[in-house]
């Protein structure tokens, strides 16, 4: 008994002998309808997601773009800011006057990118703040009483934190000469 090889004829052999009435057809036909609407709808709404996540990453790095930029400008900020301190002990009023309105636009700019100075005053927080030093003092405990570098934000993330001094208790050698 030689096998008879397979050929489109005899693979769909079956599928002729099968006779289909118009009520199978149709439901084979709803069935193969709602599953192709179930894929196109899987398809739009991977679509809907893709879109959206591309628009979300887009707008990530648009504001990031300017991040590079504004940390680099912000040593030139902070040495316009010491050339000031250092010009009103001189009576260059014409350099002191030149520095600000530098210092001035240079804030300017800075500000319509995005930038916001990080407050300093009252209590030290850890997300927005870095403590280099804890000193002794007769304010709160954890309070900041010395602002050595300003801090910065951009567009609600910080560009780099505040650099402060932070209140520690008064230390024991000096409570008991209160006491007394």
């Amino acid at each position: 008994m030689a096998e008879e090889p397979i050929t489109k004829e005899t693979a769909e052999a079956p599928l002729e002998q099968v006779e289909e009435g118009p009520e199978q057809r149709l439901e084979a036909l709803q069935a193969e309808r709602d599953e192709l609407f179930d894929r196109l709808q899987r398809l739009a709404a991977e679509f809907d997601n893709y879109r959206k996540r591309v628009a979300r990453e887009h707008g990530d790095v648009l504001a990031r773009a300017n991040e590079r930029l504004v940390a680099a400008l912000l040593p030139v900020a902070d040495d316009l800011a010491r050339a000031l301190e250092v010009a009103t002990q001189h009576d260059e009023a014409k350099l002191e006057e030149g520095v600000r309105l530098v210092h001035r636009a240079l804030g300017d700019l800075l500000a319509r990118e995005g930038l916001t100075e990080i407050e300093t005053d009252g209590r030290f927080d850890p997300h927005v703040h870095e403590a280099l030093l804890s000193q002794p003092s007769e304010a709160e405990e954890g309070a900041v009483i010395q602002v050595l570098q300003k801090g910065y934000m951009l567009g609600g993330r910080v560009l780099r934190p505040a650099r402060v001094v932070v209140a520690a208790p008064p230390s024991a050698a000096e409570e008991p000469a209160k006491g007394a």
